[in-house]
């Protein structure tokens, strides 16, 4: 892979890095000044609880693509930056430049996702359950 490309990816990673390292402290100041419930009543309390939780979620997420980008660093410094995992064949530069912590090229990832489908239980493909014609709340 050329030089310049791997300076530009190592850029960006560390870029993206310092984004997410912001957005999560930011995010934990924000945290720590609604921890006070001034006069709050109980829809605010539980509309805080809420936003809470999904900002741990989002944390969770940010913490894995942190570890993500950390691995694609590390694979830079290793000399092994851009080849599949699974293939060991090179992952196009446009993926690459796409998604540059990524680890699988677009056909081994293609087949993962395949694989993931096939083993998926069919309830888990919808949010909600789909209301047939007829179909009512009082059925009693």
């Amino acid at each position: 892979m050329r030089k310049s490309f791997l300076k530009g990816a190592q850029k960006q990673l560390l870029t993206t890095r310092d984004q997410l390292m912001e957005g999560i402290r930011a995010e934990g100041a924000t945290g720590r000044d609604l921890q006070k419930d001034d006069g709050m009543d109980t829809y605010d309390l539980a509309s805080e609880d809420r936003d809470r939780d999904i900002g741990m979620i989002l944390s969770d997420r940010d913490r894995g693509k942190l570890q993500a980008i950390d691995a694609a660093l590390e694979r830079i410094k290793g000399g092994i930056y851009g080849v599949c995992e699974e293939c060991e064949l090179e992952i196009a530069e446009e993926r690459l430049k796409a998604l540059p912590f990524t680890r699988l090229c677009v056909v081994c990832q293609g087949e993962r996702e395949r694989e993931a489908r096939l083993t998926r239980r069919p309830d888990e493909d919808r949010g909600i359950r789909r209301l047939q014609v007829g179909d009512t709340e009082d059925e009693g």
